[in-house]
C-alpha cells in the first residue's frame, strides 16, 4: 500500500529530468582511454581547498576546549546543511523527484546556502549532467578519471569542453521558472557568507559564551569541510566500491558508509536505476535520513506528489539487471 501522497510508477521514467540508467551510455574500455585535453589547474581553488582542510585539521584540536552545546550545534549544522543537499538540490531540485510547498522551500535554499556547494540552479544543472552522461566526459566528475579526480579533482581543474557543451543542453526552463532558485541565485554570496560562516559562529558565542574563535572553527570550518567531504564521497567512493543489486552494468554502488556520512545517499546502485524515486533507496528510513525529512514534511503537508517505484518493478530489475542475475 503505498504512503499518502506517494505516486506510484510502473516503469521508469525517462524524463530528461531524471534520466535513468535504461539510457546511460555503457562506457568502454576505448571511451575511457580517449584523447582528453590537457588539464588546466584552478589555482584559486587549489590554494581555497588547500586552507581549507587545514583549518579544519586544526580545529580538531579545538574539541576538548569546546562546550558540549558547541559540539552538539555543530552537529545539528552538519545535518541542516547537508539536507539543503540531499532533500534540495538533489531530490527536489536536481530529479523533481517530489513537489514541495513555498515554506520548505525556502528553508530548503536557506539549507542549500548553508552547505556552500554551488547554488540550487548550478548544482542542479551539473547532476543532471552527471546522469545523462555518467561516467563519461560529459560528466562533471568522471569516476573513470579515478578517484581523487571524482572526489574533488574536479574542482581544482577547468571543466572539460564536453562537460559545458552538454550542460548547455540540458533542460533547466523548470529551474529559471521558480521564483525561490532565482533569489537564490541573485542573492548567493551573502546568503553564504550569513547562514554557512556567521550565523554557525555567532549562536554558541550569544548563547551559552563560547569563545567566537572556537565557534568559528568548529561549527563552520570543521562543519563545512566535513560536509563537503560527505558529498564527494557520493560521487567518488559510491561510484566504485559496493554491491550492485539493480544495474551490474554500471559504475555507481551500495555503499553504506556513504550513505550513512551523506545523510541517505549511499544507495548509489540503486539511485542511477531508478533516479525518479524520491528515496534513492528501497528500504525506507534505513540510513536515510533524508527520506525521513521528506517523508515528515510530507506529514505537515508541506511535501506532496513523492515518486516511488513499486516492488514488483524493482523485483523485477535485480533479476533482469542486478548482480544476481544471467
Amino acid at each position: 500500500m503505498a504512503p499518502k501522497n506517494v505516486i506510484m510508477e510502473t516503469t521508469p521514467s525517462e524524463d530528461m529530468l531524471t534520466g535513468s540508467s535504461e539510457v546511460e551510455p555503457v562506457i568502454t574500455a576505448e571511451t575511457h582511454a580517449q584523447k582528453r585535453p590537457p588539464m588546466k589547474i584552478v589555482w584559486k581553488n587549489v590554494v581555497l581547498f588547500a586552507m581549507l582542510h587545514l583549518a579544519a585539521v586544526y580545529s580538531l584540536v579545538l574539541i576538548p576546549q569546546a562546550h558540549l552545546y558547541t559540539l552538539l550545534w555543530s552537529a545539528f549544522m552538519y545535518v541542516f546543511a547537508a539536507l539543503g543537499i540531499t532533500a534540495g538540490a538533489h531530490r527536489l531540485w536536481a530529479h523533481r523527484s517530489y513537489k514541495a510547498r513555498m515554506p520548505v522551500r525556502i528553508l530548503l535554499a536557506i539549507m542549500d546556502s548553508t552547505a556552500f556547494q554551488n547554488s540550487i540552479f548550478e548544482w542542479s544543472r551539473d547532476h543532471r549532467c552527471h546522469h545523462k552522461y555518467s561516467e563519461t566526459d560529459a560528466d562533471p566528475h568522471n569516476a573513470k578519471r579515478g578517484f581523487f579526480f571524482s572526489h574533488m579533482g574536479w574542482l581544482l581543474v577547468k571543466k572539460h569542453p564536453d562537460v559545458i557543451a552538454k550542460g548547455k543542453q540540458l533542460e533547466m526552463a523548470d529551474l529559471k521558472a521558480d521564483p525561490v532558485v532565482r533569489v537564490q541565485e541573485k542573492l548567493y554570496v551573502p546568503s553564504v557568507l550569513l547562514f554557512c560562516f556567521i550565523v554557525p559562529s555567532m549562536v554558541p558565542w550569544c548563547f551559552w559564551g563560547e569563545s567566537l574563535f572556537v565557534s568559528f572553527y568548529l561549527a563552520a570550518i570543521l562543519r563545512y569541510c566535513l560536509g563537503l567531504n560527505a558529498t564527494w564521497l557520493v560521487n567518488s567512493a559510491a561510484h566504485m566500491w559496493g554491491m550492485r543489486p539493480y544495474d551490474k552494468r554500471i559504475n555507481p554502488a551500495e555503499n553504506m558508509m556513504v550513505a550513512l556520512s551523506a545523510v541517505g545517499e549511499g544507495f548509489h546502485n540503486y539511485h542511477h536505476t531508478f533516479p525518479q524515486d524520491y528515496a534513492t533507496s528501497e528500504f525506507g528510513w534505513k540510513i536515510n535520513l533524508t527520506t525521513f525529512f521528506i517523508d515528515t514534511m510530507a506529514y505537515l503537508g508541506q511535501a506532496y506528489d513523492r515518486r516511488k517505484i513499486p516492488a514488483d518493478v524493482i523485483k523485477a530489475r535485480k533479476l533482469r539487471t542486478g548482480e544476481g542475475s544471467p
